[in-house]
């Protein structure tokens, strides 16, 4: 009866001797460490406006949404939310869902008809991942930011409907995807172009609209954007936003939207105040891309292979696994959380540490973080290439 657990202490033993094990690190209100491993790039989670709003709803509607947003879990505080989302991204329509994964799964699957085709880049989310898998769609995966290997893939099945997917900023090394070049091909062939602007979304674009606003593809009816609600407006949830009826068919087919719980109220109030923020917050986007082109900078000067700052995600390459982790610990005992990613949780073998720049943290403790990280290094520095 117990063979399964032991199965299972086994399978932990071995990621243990591969250097994967992951832990939970519980943080007090009291936190002090600087952060460069969470996503709160704007550091909109802690602004007295957003707090502000979140407790008012809080007050309002308690602490749950208490059901399904078809059941009794709409509220006004939903519908502004979308209403905002959707004149920011500029797109006809924004339906939210509870978390960002849960939107990617749903935004897939929506696509999918019969004979789809779905040509998905090789960096690709988790999330996008699993909703090609669960699509049951046939998925072809491209070298990553291929824009040719995409082209070949279309062009090997003429006629068939094909949805191209790829994030705007990927998460693991912070490059830009070649959307407009991407959105170029797609069209060619009759194929839709579906972009996760999770990393772009508050970060980059006209007034912080993403990466698809800044691509050009305002408002084509060819393209479909999902993104979190958790990295740079600082809360919880994910919004699909595209023409409307595809909102429509989420709403009355979508089962990740309508048999899930929907979002607190209380933090679709707070993201609403956040997004306004974050839309004129031109300021805090002009101290990112500065702090993540000075990381660089300070990182390759110590030897260290680092990838392009082209947002607000550093990543900079361990030589193994169990160097990351020890290299993370150092950071930690230290006083600053860095992220570690580690294979499989990576699209290829390297191992990185992830930096995520955050305006929030204030600039002399940025700076010292860098100079801990660097101090705190493998005694070797890879010399992979990053990119």
């Amino acid at each position: 009866m117990a063979d399964w657990l032991a199965a299972l202490d086994r399978r932990a033993e071995l990621r243990a001797r591969a250097g994967l094990t992951r832990r939970l690190r519980p943080r007090g209100e009291a936190d002090v460490v600087v952060d460069l491993a969470g996503n709160d790039y704007l550091g909109l989670a802690t602004r007295p406006e957003v707090v502000a709003a979140a407790t008012a709803a809080l007050t309002g509607y308690g602490l749950g949404a208490t059901g399904s947003r078809l059941v009794r879990g709409s509220t006004d505080a939903h519908r502004a939310l979308e209403d905002g989302l959707a004149d920011w991204l500029r797109t006809e329509g924004a339906l939210v869902f509870s978390s960002g994964y849960l939107a990617n799964l749903g935004a897939v699957r929506a696509l999918t008809r019969p004979r789809t085709l779905l040509v998905s880049d090789a960096h690709n989310h988790a999330s996008l991942i699993d909703g090609c898998r669960i699509s049951g769609a046939e998925t072809v995966v491209t070298p990553h930011g291929d824009v040719a290997a995409v082209q070949a893939a279309l062009a090997a099945a003429p006629g068939r409907p094909a949805v191209v997917v790829t994030e705007s900023v990927f998460s693991v090394d912070g490059d830009l995807a070649p959307l407009a070049r991407l959105h170029a091909v797609a069209r060619r062939f009759g194929a839709l172009l579906l972009v996760d602007d999770a990393h772009g979304l508050g970060v980059i674009g006209p007034g912080g609209a993403g990466g698809v606003v800044a691509a050009g593809l305002t408002g084509e009816p060819d393209v479909v954007v999902t993104a979190t609600l958790s990295k740079a407006l600082g809360g919880a949830g994910g919004v699909v936003a595209g023409p409307a009826p595809l909102v429509r068919h989420l709403v009355e087919t979508g089962r990740t939207f309508i048999f899930d719980t929907a979002l607190p109220p209380a933090v679709a109030a707070g993201v609403g105040a956040a997004l306004g923020l974050a839309r004129h917050a031109d300021d805090l986007r002009a101290e990112l891309a500065d702090r993540a082109a000075l990381a660089v900078r300070r990182l390759r000067a110590a030897g260290l292979t680092v990838s392009a700052p082209d947002a607000a995600v550093v990543s900079v390459t361990a030589p193994g696994p169990e160097a990351a982790t020890g290299w993370a610990d150092r950071c930690r005992q230290r006083g600053v959380a860095v992220g570690c990613f580690r294979p499989p949780a990576t699209p290829d073998p390297r191992s990185r540490l992830r930096l995520t720049i955050s305006a929030g943290v204030p600039r002399v403790d940025f700076e010292r973080a860098l100079d801990v990280v660097v101090d705190c290094a493998p005694g070797e520095p890879t010399v992979e290439v990053a990119r």
